[in-house]
């Protein structure tokens, strides 16, 4: 590789890691979903992926690309070729539809989705290491109650925040079919929830509360792929992961101890503003529970794929729905479950005369039930996607650009549930260079 090239990537890739910390910098966290539901537990859980795998419905459990990184399945790390660096930069823009009665209303968001490198370790092993949004605390809604002594009240309830994970694996083939990889999960971030309360009256006293919870935890997660080749040019590829629980703890800003959240209150009355607390308080850890993951996928040699995905995790045992800032009201968890499906075919990706037929099109569906459950319906979204990668430049660098759309709401007859329309698009570069090459003059 030549040695100008190679430093224009690492500048790349030094820019990107740099973006990905000044956006986790701003306010504790960025917020990659706003939405109502939002509001319990640890918030909207991000769909984790590169753009390649979102506009593929979100599968990646079978998926073996030796064009893309897969960062769904930590044995897919082996799918390469074995002398070549890759890596992949992620951003996403969402924009969601509420409506609840006659009520509308529209938020947009902006953020990185994805970071991530991988490169060659030994043989038929390798190394990947990045960093995305896990969940995201991001809402804002106003309530009008009647309180028996003070009268009409307005309630201000808003959130922000969100939670990262930085993962670092490797991954090895063994009998040229089968692939396992191991990953180590590091989970941080930063929640924030308040609540205004505002009596009609001047002669009683707004009330401020709300909760900090700066968070980590330590986890990991297996994968597994056997690759099974039927006659010259097609081969049938089955997958799963296995993600550990995980225990998540709060973290004292101020002294650094683990275990503990901020609460704080404040009362005001005209000028006068009294904080009644500012504390940090024990928080015993709620849990990422485990999660299981199969796929499978169908390979048309260089041509065209399909894959199907199945996902499971029991969260009713999470310890969120007795946990302070965790819980909410009419909010409880359930187990979380997804099915995601892809189709991607390439018409000729040698033709040199038309470049429309080098590109790949993908299109894809998933539906998912959500880790929780609100008025005890469930919360299921759905949509279908649809992408595109061009390729630029040489060997298999490119840009690949996808598009979400979707519906999430709770299932069930219920006249006040929220029904949220969203339109997602999610755009990547994908670096691919070969390293490791000694140049040869006569």
């Amino acid at each position: 590789m030549k040695t100008g090239c190679r430093k224009h990537i690492i500048a790349s890739l030094a820019a990107g890691i740099a973006a990905c910390s000044a956006v986790y910098a701003a306010d504790g966290g960025s917020n990659n979903d706003c939405s109502p539901f939002s509001k319990y537990g640890i918030g909207t859980l991000n769909r984790v992926g590169t753009a390649y795998s979102r506009s593929m419905g979100g599968v990646g459990i079978a998926g073996r690309d030796n064009r893309y990184i897969n960062v769904l399945n930590p044995a897919a790390v082996t799918a390469r070729d074995s002398l070549s660096f890759m890596a992949d930069f992620s951003v996403g823009e969402k924009s969601s539809f509420y409506k609840q009665d006659t009520k509308t209303s529209i938020s947009n968001t902006f953020n990185i989705t994805n970071f991530s490198m991988s490169f060659p370790i030994w043989r038929s092993s390798a190394f990947m290491l990045g960093i995305s949004p896990f969940s995201s605390v991001a809402y804002s809604m106003m309530d009008k109650t009647t309180d028996g002594y003070m009268g009409n009240m307005t309630q201000l309830y808003s959130g922000a925040g969100s939670m990262y994970q930085l993962y670092v694996g490797a991954g090895a083939t063994f009998w040229k079919r089968l692939s396992i990889g191991a990953q180590f999960n590091y989970y941080f971030g930063n929640l924030e929830k308040y609540t205004d309360s505002k009596p009609a009256s001047s002669q009683y006293r707004s009330l401020y509360s709300g909760i900090k919870m700066p968070l980590q935890g330590f986890g990991g997660k297996f994968g597994l792929q056997y690759e099974q080749p039927i006659g010259k040019k097609d081969k049938l590829i089955v997958g799963a992961t296995y993600r550990l629980s995980t225990s998540v703890l709060g973290v004292d800003s101020q002294k650094g101890n683990s275990g503990y959240i901020l609460e704080l209150a404040t009362a005001v009355q005209s000028d006068i503003v009294d904080t009644l607390i500012n504390n940090s308080i024990p928080m015993d850890g709620v849990n990422i529970p485990q999660e299981f993951a199969v796929g499978i996928s169908y390979r048309h040699a260089d041509k065209w794929n399909m894959e199907v995905n199945y996902t499971r995790s029991d969260w009713t045992k999470s310890g969120m729905d007795g946990k302070k800032g965790f819980r909410v009201e009419n909010f409880s968890s359930t187990v979380a479950q997804s099915w995601n499906a892809g189709f991607e075919i390439t018409p000729n990706r040698s033709d040199i005369r038309y470049y429309m037929k080098r590109c790949s099109y993908r299109v894809g569906g998933y539906y998912n039930v959500e880790y929780y459950k609100y008025n005890k319906m469930s919360i299921s979204s759905y949509g279908i996607t649809l992408g595109m990668t061009m390729p630029v430049f040489r060997w298999l660098n490119g840009i690949t650009v996808g598009i979400d759309l979707g519906r999430r709401t709770p299932v069930g007859s219920d006249n006040m549930k929220i029904k949220e329309n969203y339109l997602g698009v999610n755009v990547s570069l994908n670096v691919f260079d070969i390293w490791f090459i000694k140049p040869q003059y006569q």
